[in-house]
């Protein structure tokens, strides 16, 4: 008992904490948004037990919600969450050891966030605390968070009175900001959004966003290791 408290006491708990909470508004606001665009009340609160991944949740949900195809909806969540497969190499420290049971639990709670908390630490047994607190903390509080924010969203007759259209967008906006730092990345996502743009005035929705992923190919051959040039 005495290890592991010592072990906690070099694991930023408060900051955990706060992050968890936050992680919970987010949650409710998933929650409303879904119910908003008439999608089943079982379908958020299922999809956050089985997917989560807030981002992916938000692109499936909003691409359903503008009359999207569910396939094109499912490929956009899924290329979104292909960036959690580098964060996994860089934490795989954490499942030595373990078992497999562990090992495909820890999988499924790997976050931006949890990933964050975990690399902060400097010793071994911090960061594997560091990692379970935080992904555990994080998929109880989305999950509560999503429910209580269907069922608010299931007994308000007017939810658009609300303002949960724009509050979708906002968030996706405030989930990709920190990328567009990167100047390739924010060059590949104008031009997917010029794609996209042309692309709706022609096809059927769902498609417009797919064909925008064009976009994605030139920034990743960009930053490829053989592309990139020696400094003179």
């Amino acid at each position: 008992m005495r290890s592991t408290w010592r072990t906690l006491q070099g694991v930023n708990i408060r900051d955990i904490a706060l992050v968890c909470l936050a992680d919970a508004l987010v949650g409710a606001s998933f929650g409303a948004i879904s119910v908003a665009a008439d999608l089943p009340l079982w379908l958020p609160v299922v999809m956050s037990l089985v997917v989560f991944a807030g981002s992916s949740q938000f692109i499936f949900v909003g691409i359903l919600a503008v009359g999207g195809n569910p396939v094109a909806a499912v490929a956009s969540a899924l290329l979104a969450n292909t960036r959690l497969v580098p964060l996994g190499f860089s934490i795989g420290a954490v499942f030595e050891n373990v078992s497999p049971l562990k090992r495909l639990l820890g999988t499924h709670l790997i976050t931006d966030e949890a990933v964050a908390f975990t690399v902060a630490e400097k010793d071994e047994g911090g960061r594997r605390t560091a990692f379970w607190l935080c992904g555990i903390g994080l998929f109880v509080t989305w999950n509560i968070g999503v429910l209580i924010g269907t069922l608010a969203g299931g007994a308000i007759t007017d939810t658009a009175a609300l303002g949960l259209d724009a509050a979708f967008p906002a968030i996706l906006l405030g989930l990709i900001m920190p990328a567009l730092r990167d100047r390739a990345t924010r060059n590949a996502a104008l031009v997917g959004a010029v794609i996209a743009l042309v692309a709706s005035m022609l096809l059927p929705s769902g498609l417009p966003v797919l064909l925008s992923l064009i976009a994605v190919v030139p920034a990743m051959l960009s930053t490829a290791p053989g592309t990139q040039k020696e400094p003179a």
